[in-house]
């Protein structure tokens, strides 16, 4: 696709915003439409409650991964230049990292992606946890918690595996990576069947997978066609938050890519809100809400722990994933793990007790 025409008129600044923002419009707009949420698909595996959760979510990263793997098979795009595989990655990073960010995204009873979306939709909650999320992954990046981060990530790194790429352990090179999309496709697509997902909500999860592979397509392509190149990266929440911080106090420069990602994925989940009548002012003061202090710890561990796993759920686990990073796919087993443990030693008890 052609940008160059888009560039004249706007700037390259402004075309990589754009980008973003179309593309984040579409994905909130899905998010808030499907409820889809890593929390809420590993409370319903771990309390087998609901197949909807996790199918939803199986639908997502499916569509993800092959039509990423399907893209890099055929030459469409190439990623060895993104944030994966440039450099070395991190494996106690996406581990320790994982499951902070897994406790946290519990407490704060919401993945980034989703809080965006409630936020967006008239939780204040939501938008209470964004804020210490925001500050949080800022001060690992840059400030006060920084050191914390560099005495965890150097423990142990891909080198030791020989490197991020799954597809390269396998011998198999790309093609593995399109037989492993259409197991996973075909997989998600029996579980929405068993769980009697509908048309629409089936849809909607697909078109989260795909907004994965339209923002690798989409950057990948521009940066070729910029005299300044962009990183070749896709959709992850962590590092825009703490990039739209850092803009507040003037120590990044905006527009980006990635915050016209976020604000799109906010306008999305709005318009959705409004659209399908949920839009709801949700408090603190509401009857059984959580204390406030739950959510400032949980949305400070999300915030560090998703710089040291070098992603969210989707950042990590959809996006990461879609390219087969093996630290991506661990921090996404760890976040399942540490969310599962943390739901069923404190949340099932306090509301079993309740009831």
């Amino acid at each position: 696709m052609d940008f160059v025409p888009l560039i004249d008129r706007v700037g390259e600044e402004m075309t990589a915003t754009l980008g973003g923002g179309v593309i984040g419009f579409i994905l909130g707009f899905a998010l808030l439409k499907t409820g889809f949420c890593t929390r809420m698909a590993v409370i319903d595996t771990v309390r087998g409650r609901s197949l909807v959760g996790p199918a939803t979510w199986l639908l997502g990263f499916a569509a993800a991964l092959l039509a990423v793997q399907a893209m890099l098979y055929s030459g469409v795009i190439a990623v060895d230049t993104s944030r994966f595989f440039a450099t070395g990655q991190s494996l106690s990073g996406a581990l320790i990292g994982g499951a902070i960010f897994g406790i946290g995204m519990v407490l704060t009873r919401g993945c980034v992606s989703r809080l965006l979306v409630l936020g967006a939709a008239g939780n204040l909650r939501a938008i209470y946890s964004l804020v210490f999320v925001a500050l949080a992954a800022y001060a690992t990046l840059y400030g006060f918690l920084t050191p914390g981060r560099d005495a965890i990530a150097p423990l142990l790194s891909t080198a030791a595996i020989g490197g991020n790429a799954l597809v390269d352990h396998t011998g198999g090179g790309n093609v593995t990576g399109v037989i492993l999309g259409a197991v996973a496709a075909v997989i998600a697509f029996a579980l929405a069947a068993r769980a009697k997902l509908g048309f629409g909500q089936s849809i909607g999860a697909v078109i989260v997978g795909l907004t994965v592979a339209a923002a690798w397509y989409f950057t990948a392509t521009l940066t070729a066609q910029l005299f300044e190149p962009i990183a070749i990266d896709s959709i992850s929440f962590i590092r825009p938050l703490a990039q739209t911080s850092g803009a507040l106090i003037g120590t990044v420069a905006l527009p980006t890519f990635d915050f016209g990602l976020v604000i799109g994925t906010f306008v999305g989940g709005l318009v959705a809100a409004l659209v399908l009548g949920r839009f709801k002012v949700a408090t603190f003061s509401e009857p059984g809400a959580p204390h406030i202090l739950r959510y400032t710890i949980g949305a400070v561990m999300m915030g560090f722990g998703g710089v040291l796993a070098a992603g969210c759920s989707i950042g990590a686990g959809l996006t990461g994933g879609s390219v087969l990073a093996a630290s991506a796919l661990l921090a996404l087993l760890s976040m399942a793990i540490a969310g599962a443990v943390t739901d069923t030693v404190f949340d099932r008890p306090r509301e079993q007790s309740s009831g």
